[in-house]
C-alpha cells in the first residue's frame, strides 16, 4: 500500500482526497496496488467536512511521517512551500504539486535536490490537459519550434464574452468574480503573471531554458476596450491571452500578452474557461491539447494521475526530462528584439493635419502601417487604430514614448501585439 499526505486540503485537496476514495477500484487496478491518503494539512481546521483522515495545521507533521511515502503539495505561494517540498524530498518521499509559482521560480532547484527521487508536476499549468508529460514524453524526440497557449481561464472567460457580446472589461471581470472564476484581487490573472508561470514551465522542458518571471515580456488584459474589439472584429481578428515559446536561432523567446488572433486559426476557436495549448515539433508538426485549465475536479484529476504513475513506474528521473543542457548555447532573447505585427490604438485631437503627424512618426521609426482606421467621438477628439506590418518591440516602444510627447495625443497609446 503507497500512503499519501495531502499539504493544502482546499478545494483540489478535497477533490484529490475523494478521488482516490470514490474511484479507489480502478485506481488500484492501474497503480498496481492500493493507494490511501493518510493525513492532510489545512489552514482551519473548523471550515472542513469529516474527510475520514488525519488532520493538522502543521505542514512538517506530513512530511516527517516515516508512514507517508507521497507528499502532495497544495498550499500555493513560493518561499514556504519551497522550504516544505525541500525537506520531504530530503526524506526521500516522492512529491507531487500543482504549485506553478513554486516552479516558476524554484523548478531547477528542485530537480537537482529530487534526484532520482520522483517529483510530479502535471497539474502546475493547464489543469486537466496532459501538457507536462506531452512535451517531456510524448515530444521528448522532437525540437520544439514553437509553443503557443491560451493558459488562463479567467481571462479567456473574461476576453470571450468582451468579443461576443461587446461587453466592458470592468463589468466582465465582475462577472468573473462573482463566478468564482476571478478573485477579489485579479492581478494574477488579469496581469498575465499566471500564465507567465505556466509558460516558464513549458519553457524549461522544451528548451532547457532556466528564466525568472522578472526576465520575460508580461502583459496582461487590463487596457482592452470596445474600440479594441470592434477593431478585431473588422479584421478578422479574435482576442486573446496568449503564452508564447518560441526558438528563433540560438535564442528562446518567451512572452505572455493579449494578442489579436486570426479568428480562423485553431487556438481563436478555444473560449470559455477552457485552455488550449499549441506545440510544433520539427518532427512531429503541430499538436494541439485542450480541455478544462482549472477547477478541483480537473487539477485533481492530474494530481492523482502523478501519484498513479509514481506507484507504478517507481523512480523517474530527471523532473525535466533531461541531466544536461538539450542544447548548448541556446539563450533568452532579449525582448527588445522580439518581432511582432502590432496595434496601436490613439485617442487624439480631430484637427487637420494630425494623421500625418502620426504617421510621420511611423516612418521615422522605420515601422510600415497595413492599415489605419479613424473613429471620430463626440468631443473634439477621435481615436486612431493602426495595424503595422512585422517591427521590433525596441521600434514600437520608442514610437510610443515619442507619440506621448506630443500635444495631440491625449492619452497614453495602447498597444496589442499580432499573432
Amino acid at each position: 500500500m503507497t500512503r499519501v499526505g495531502v499539504i493544502g486540503v482546499g478545494t483540489v485537496g478535497r477533490a484529490v482526497v475523494d478521488i482516490l476514495k470514490k474511484n479507489q477500484s480502478i485506481i488500484s487496478a492501474r497503480a498496481g496496488e492500493t493507494i490511501s491518503v493518510k493525513s492532510g494539512v489545512v489552514r482551519d481546521l473548523s471550515k472542513l467536512p469529516d474527510l475520514s483522515i488525519s488532520l493538522s495545521q502543521n505542514p512538517y507533521d506530513v512530511v516527517d511521517d516515516p508512514e507517508i511515502d507521497i507528499v502532495v503539495e497544495l498550499m500555493g505561494g513560493v518561499e514556504l512551500p519551497f522550504e516544505i517540498v525541500k525537506k520531504a524530498l530530503q526524506n526521500g518521499k516522492a512529491v507531487v504539486t500543482a504549485n506553478k509559482a513554486l516552479l516558476a521560480y524554484h523548478r531547477y532547484e528542485l530537480q537537482e535536490i529530487a534526484g532520482d527521487i520522483p517529483f510530479e508536476f502535471e497539474a502546475s499549468v493547464a489543469g486537466g490537459i496532459p501538457i507536462i508529460n506531452a512535451l517531456r514524453d510524448g515530444l521528448s524526440a522532437n525540437h520544439i519550434l514553437s509553443i503557443m497557449g491560451i493558459m488562463n481561464g479567467t481571462c479567456n472567460f473574461m476576453l470571450t464574452k468582451m468579443m461576443n457580446e461587446g461587453a466592458a472589461y470592468e463589468s466582465v471581470l465582475a462577472e468573473a468574480q462573482a463566478l468564482g472564476y476571478a478573485e477579489a484581487d485579479p492581478t494574477f490573472d488579469v496581469g498575465g503573471f499566471d500564465a507567465a508561470h505556466k509558460l516558464l514551465i513549458l519553457a524549461s522542458i522544451a528548451y532547457g531554458i532556466d528564466a525568472k518571471p522578472e526576465e520575460i515580456l508580461i502583459e496582461g488584459i487590463e487596457g482592452i476596450t470596445p474600440e479594441d474589439i470592434a477593431f478585431a472584429k473588422e479584421f478578422g481578428y479574435t482576442i486573446k491571452l496568449l503564452g508564447i515559446a518560441k526558438r528563433d536561432g540560438g535564442e528562446v523567446e518567451l512572452r505572455v500578452h493579449a494578442a489579436l488572433v486570426d479568428e480562423d486559426a485553431m487556438i481563436a476557436k478555444i473560449d470559455g474557461v477552457m485552455n488550449g495549448i499549441s506545440v510544433v515539433g520539427d518532427r512531429v508538426g503541430e499538436t494541439l491539447y485542450y480541455g478544462p485549465g482549472a477547477g478541483g475536479d480537473a487539477t485533481a484529476s492530474a494530481v492523482v494521475a502523478n501519484i498513479i504513475d509514481i506507484v507504478r513506474s517507481g523512480k523517474r528521473s530527471p523532473m525535466l526530462g533531461f541531466n544536461h543542457p538539450l542544447e548548448e548555447g541556446l539563450r533568452l532573447k532579449d525582448q527588445n528584439d522580439i518581432r511582432s505585427k502590432y496595434y496601436l490604438r490613439l485617442q487624439v485631437l480631430d484637427k487637420p493635419g494630425i494623421l500625418a503627424q502620426i504617421t510621420s512618426l511611423f516612418a521615422h521609426h522605420f515601422i510600415s502601417i497595413e492599415a489605419v482606421i479613424q473613429r471620430p467621438s463626440e468631443t473634439e477628439c477621435a481615436h486612431l487604430l493602426f495595424a503595422t506590418h512585422e517591427a521590433t518591440e525596441r521600434s514600437v516602444h520608442a514610437l510610443i514614448s515619442e507619440l506621448e510627447t506630443l500635444e495631440s495625443v491625449l492619452e497614453t497609446p495602447y498597444m496589442i501585439r499580432i499573432v
